[in-house]
Parts: C-alpha cells; sequence; structure tokens
C-alpha cells in the first residue's frame, strides 16, 4: 500500500466518482482505476460496488476511508510544521466549508488568495454548518467558513461577510402574488427546508420565531441535503423555501421562483478555528486577505522569539 494509492482511495471515496477524482488529482483515469484495483487486488477485498455509473463503498472501503482520511491529515499537519520553516509560503490550506459559502462566496476569494500565494496548496470539503464546526473543534480542518453563529468555548470566531436569506415559491404559489406575508400565516403553506445542522435552516428558524411564526406547525413536504435541491422543490411547486439571495437569484430571474415579501433579518458568514492550535502562516495570510488580523498573544509571542 502506497501514500499515493490512499491519496486516489480518498479522492475517489469523497466524489463516488474516478473520473472527476482523476481529473481532481490531475492523472488519467486509468491510473485512478489501476491504483484502485492494485489494492483491492493486493488485500483480496472489494472496496466499491459498482451500481451503473456510480460507485458506492463497501464496508471495507468505509473502513479503509477512515483510516486513510487520518493518515493523510497527519502527513498534511507534518508538511505544514516543516513549511512554517520556510522563507517562502509554501504548504496545504484546508478549508471546510457550508454549502452556502462554498459554492457562493469562497471560490473567488480562494483563486485571489492562490494568485497571491501559488505556493499554496488548496482543498475545500463542503458540509453544512454543524459538520464544519465539529471538524474544526477536532482539528481535521485548520479553518472553517459557516453560515450561524457557533458558540463554542475552544473557537476562535470572526465574522467575514453579511448575507440575506430571503423566502421563495414557485409562480403557482398563493403567496406568489402577495404584497406582505404576515408572519403568522407562514404554517399555512407546505415548506421544503435544508437538513438538521444546516445554518441556512438554523438562521430562518430563529429569525421565523422572532417574528411570532408558529415554526413548530410548519407543514414540511420534504427535507433535503443541498440548496439546489431545495431550490429546485420549491420550483417544482412542493412549498416555500428560505435561502440565501444567492442561492435563489438564477431562479428568480429566469421566473422560475418568486420572492415572498418578508423582510428576514442579515446573517453572518463565519470564519472559524481552533483556539488552542497556533494558526498556520497560510491561514493567518487568508485570514488578512479576509481583513482579519489577529493579535498574537504572550504565549505565542514567546513561541515565536
Amino acid at each position: 500500500m502506497t501514500f499515493e494509492q490512499l491519496r486516489i482511495f480518498v479522492e475517489v471515496a469523497e466524489r463516488q466518482h474516478v473520473t472527476q477524482a482523476a481529473q481532481a488529482l490531475n492523472i488519467a483515469q486509468s491510473a485512478a482505476s489501476h491504483a484502485i484495483a492494485q489494492l483491492e487486488a493486493r488485500y483480496d477485498v472489494q472496496l466499491f460496488y459498482r451500481v451503473g455509473r456510480r460507485i458506492e463503498l463497501s464496508e471495507a472501503g468505509r473502513a479503509l476511508l477512515a483510516e486513510a482520511s487520518a493518515i493523510l491529515g497527519q502527513v498534511e499537519r507534518a508538511e505544514l510544521a516543516l513549511s512554517e520553516f520556510s522563507t517562502f509560503l509554501r504548504g496545504t490550506l484546508l478549508v471546510e466549508a457550508s454549502q452556502t459559502i462554498a459554492s457562493y462566496w469562497l471560490p473567488a476569494r480562494l483563486a485571489a488568495f492562490r494568485r497571491a500565494h501559488p505556493g499554496i496548496n488548496l482543498r475545500m470539503k463542503i458540509e453544512n454548518t454543524q459538520q464544519v464546526a465539529d471538524a474544526v473543534l477536532t482539528g481535521a480542518v485548520e479553518l472553517g467558513f459557516v453560515e450561524d453563529e457557533v458558540a463554542h468555548p475552544q473557537l476562535v470566531c470572526h465574522p467575514v461577510a453579511a448575507d440575506r436569506l430571503i423566502v421563495v415559491v414557485a409562480p403557482d404559489h398563493p403567496w406568489a402574488g402577495l404584497k406582505r406575508l404576515d408572519p403568522a400565516k407562514m404554517s399555512e403553506s407546505d415548506w421544503v427546508r435544508r437538513e438538521t445542522g444546516s445554518g441556512t435552516r438554523s438562521a430562518f428558524e430563529h429569525a421565523a420565531l422572532a417574528m411570532g411564526a408558529d415554526v413548530a406547525g410548519f407543514r414540511i413536504a420534504m427535507e433535503l441535503p443541498s440548496n439546489e435541491a431545495v431550490r429546485a422543490a420549491a420550483e417544482a411547486g412542493l412549498g416555500a423555501a428560505a435561502m440565501s439571495a444567492s442561492v435563489a437569484a438564477p431562479s428568480l430571474e429566469a421566473g422560475l421562483l418568486h420572492h415572498v415579501p418578508i423582510e428576514l433579518p442579515e446573517r453572518q458568514f463565519i470564519a472559524l478555528r481552533l483556539a488552542a492550535r497556533r494558526p498556520t502562516r497560510a491561514v493567518t495570510a487568508f485570514l488578512s486577505q479576509l481583513g482579519i488580523v489577529e493579535a498574537v498573544n504572550d504565549a505565542e509571542a514567546e513561541g515565536q522569539g
């Protein structure tokens, strides 16, 4: 078993697609397939089930993914430790972000950082807000970005941007022609919403409660794990939905959704890092690009002296 085989396996497992994994790693598809085949042949196990064009992890594959991810994480941390002694900014910056941020806000900032620091390899994972916070707390990632405030004594939190949630419905929904939606009537519609742990869902429910809406009485037609799935379900007329204005914009412009006139408060996009973990130079540089300059405490100053 080689480090390269593990790297390919993890990429394929996370994407559940050999071609996409090969493209991300900048290798031939045949090379990725061969690496997986070698692992399966050497240990006489099946790591993936082939289901049409899709692949799914087997029980053996799930067991290997946990160990392989831990090994790769340790290697990355070792590389980061050495890169701290280099004159040039290099290494890997691994960030994890909730869906709205990862899809609509963060890519442009990562691209600008890459242009300024070409020696840094960038990696991003996408999860919901709770999963991102958990990843930062366990040290799986150095930097997280979430869509709702996370109150935890072990986390350093920095607001980095503002976002506004809106309520949208399909054109034939009774709310499409309203001039104002009374919060007390919000429970009269079916709703499509994100899963538990989603920052969008949490922020909307908190805002609706503050406005006097009967959130517990909402009729939930469907619960979905992505912004795009919620948007598509709302377009199909399954119910009202709350989402970022950035997510809704293409459908609003195309006339596939209508903006329901109810004022929701702004929410913050938040950068998270572990308080007990000294930020690497790459993390410090990226936060600085976002306008965040952290004071170095006495303990850190002594360690740098």
